[in-house]
């Protein structure tokens, strides 16, 4: 006699599982699912004898396909140089002028540069160029040495004050807390600051106004507008590399600071240069 409980309303067999009374029917799996299931194995088993699939020691079963992932890459790789080989031979045969002047040539140097910026550049100038404290934003129409896509191009390429490279660019502002007293350099201070209109225009003249004459007019000009071949900066704008402040500017006379760019065209190359040039002169300060 069995001893399995059948339930009384469907007359089918139960699995002998019981949870707060309630019992569950023994009922045979559809016949579609049980042949899908049968499917999947003999597919799983067909798939390793065709493909990779059983690790070994140093390497892996390769299957009878020979298929491999990596070697599916490299290929794509491959096709995607072969793709990009016009254009890279273009731009390394090209000067930046004629690469901007050219759309299709243009268009992949941008986008070529903007990956090597997120790589190279990002670190000081900020994922979206805009500078920071001592870091220039390469976003305005400022650039202390030239924003042709030619200045941008040799400034990328030999750094500036950067020792190591022969053709880098180099300008230094003398320390004129050495030069000048603490009340020249409060005066020169405040005319600076009057010259960009962050301070009282009274004091463009006077003594503020000797000492700029005597020794900052050299570099900056007399109206101190700047002069990019010295990469002197135009004191008359509110683009500040340390602050604007005239405490600020006081400091930056007294002991100024200066920072260093790093020469690229020896680590990335001419042609990767060229491309960083269009593409920061294409952020729309570029003149």
């Amino acid at each position: 006699m069995s001893d399995k409980h059948i339930d009384q309303v469907t007359g089918v067999t139960t699995t002998g599982h019981e949870w707060d009374g309630i019992r569950e029917l023994d009922n045979p799996m559809p016949r579609w699912w049980l042949w899908t299931f049968y499917a999947t194995i003999v597919w799983s088993i067909g798939y390793m004898i065709a493909y990779p699939a059983w690790p070994l020691i140093s390497s892996a079963t390769t299957g009878l396909l020979g298929y491999s992932s990596r070697a599916e890459v490299h290929r794509e790789l491959d096709a995607a140089e072969t793709a990009r080989g016009d254009y890279v031979a273009a731009v390394e045969a090209a000067s930046v002028g004629e690469i901007l002047a050219d759309d299709a040539l243009r268009q992949f140097a941008t986008a070529a540069g903007s990956a090597a910026f997120k790589v190279n550049c990002v670190q000081c100038h900020g994922s979206g160029a805009a500078g920071s404290p001592g870091y220039p934003n390469l976003n305005d129409d400022e650039w202390l040495w030239g924003g042709s896509a030619e200045d941008i191009r040799y400034s990328i390429a030999h750094g500036i004050r950067f020792e190591p490279d022969a053709s880098t660019r180099i300008s230094e502002m003398p320390a004129f807390g050495e030069i000048l007293s603490r009340g020249e350099i409060a005066a020169v201070s405040r005319h600076v600051a009057a010259l960009a209109e962050l301070g009282d225009p009274d004091d463009l003249h006077g003594a503020g106004a000797e000492a700029y004459a005597a020794n900052c007019a050299a570099c900056h000009g007399d109206g101190g507008r700047g002069e990019a071949s010295l990469g002197a900066p135009d004191l008359t704008d509110a683009i500040w590399l340390y602050g604007s402040s005239v405490e600020e500017i006081a400091t930056q006379i007294r002991t100024p600071r200066h920072g260093v760019m790093p020469a690229w065209q020896a680590r990335l190359g001419e042609t990767t240069v060229k491309e960083l040039a269009v593409y920061v002169h294409t952020l729309g300060g570029g003149r």
